[in-house]
């Protein structure tokens, strides 16, 4: 049986939308920032230098966990794998998490794959299939992307805590790559906490909310802050290539950090 707008018992439509808004904004503007994003942070991973100025680490390399990172910013658990670089070990489970992340399921299912390019607009594609099939299928690991994330938000967060130490380590300073760090580790974590699987986590598989008092009050605060997900994910994914920008750019010494006590 043939599946899609175009399919026996719908309404034979020659345009392909009767819409007469800017539809096509939305996808463009959302396809345009995400390959601007992409592609820096893509720059990020592969350059492996100038993403650690004590106390501050970019979060594309936070954990460092190979032998080959700066002096003081690392782990070595892993050896040195030439030529690949630290940040790709750690961009798999992030990157995997928005990719598979509903919300952005719709905005690059719209913007790259036209499916569809907005509502009301039918797509170029004669079926559908959803994502039953291989690869789509494979979004069905969103849920256990965002049980590892939650380590790396932990990791983060540490590093956020540990600006506040000036360059020789001691405690009680802050500068504006301090202010800078914090406000991404928030994000991310307001990111992880407004995401569906979060609301799943503490709220379901349950039949009497009033036998749970606890994960009720958790799952309500998680469907709150998921009326504003999409902001957040967009606000999060933009200040994570702003936080690496910032740090790279102390680093390199092409600007100097602001110090403010």
């Amino acid at each position: 049986m043939s599946l899609g707008v175009r399919s026996p018992g719908r309404a034979q439509l020659q345009p392909r939308t009767l819409r007469q808004d800017r539809w096509w904004l939305t996808p463009l503007v959302y396809g345009l920032t995400l390959a601007v994003v992409g592609i820096y942070l893509l720059y990020a991973v592969l350059i492996n230098r100038d993403y650690f100025w004590e106390p501050y680490i970019s979060p594309m390399y936070s954990p460092c966990l190979t032998a080959n990172c700066v002096a003081g910013s690392g782990w070595g658990w892993f050896p040195s794998i030439s030529p690949v670089t630290p940040a790709l070990i750690i961009i798999v489970f992030p990157a995997g998490l928005r990719a598979t992340c509903y919300y952005y399921r719709k905005a690059y299912y719209r913007s790259f794959f036209l499916s569809p390019p907005a509502c009301a607009v039918a797509e170029p594609r004669k079926r559908y299939k959803g994502e039953s099939r291989f690869p789509l299928i494979v979004q069905n690991v969103h849920r256990w992307f965002f049980y590892i994330t939650l380590i790396f938000n932990c990791i983060l967060t540490y590093d956020a805590v540990i600006a506040f130490r000036d360059h020789q380590g001691n405690w009680g300073h802050m500068g504006l790559g301090t202010l800078v760090l914090v406000v991404n580790a928030v994000l991310l974590w307001l990111y992880n906490m407004s995401c569906h699987s979060c609301r799943h986590a503490v709220g379901g598989r349950l039949r009497h909310f009033s036998k749970h008092p606890i994960r009720y009050r958790l799952w309500s605060q998680a469907t709150r802050l998921n009326a504003y997900h999409p902001q957040i994910a967009w606000a999060s994914l933009v200040f994570v290539a702003l936080t690496d920008l910032y740090v790279r750019l102390v680093a390199s010494g092409t600007i100097t950090d602001l110090r403010f006590f």
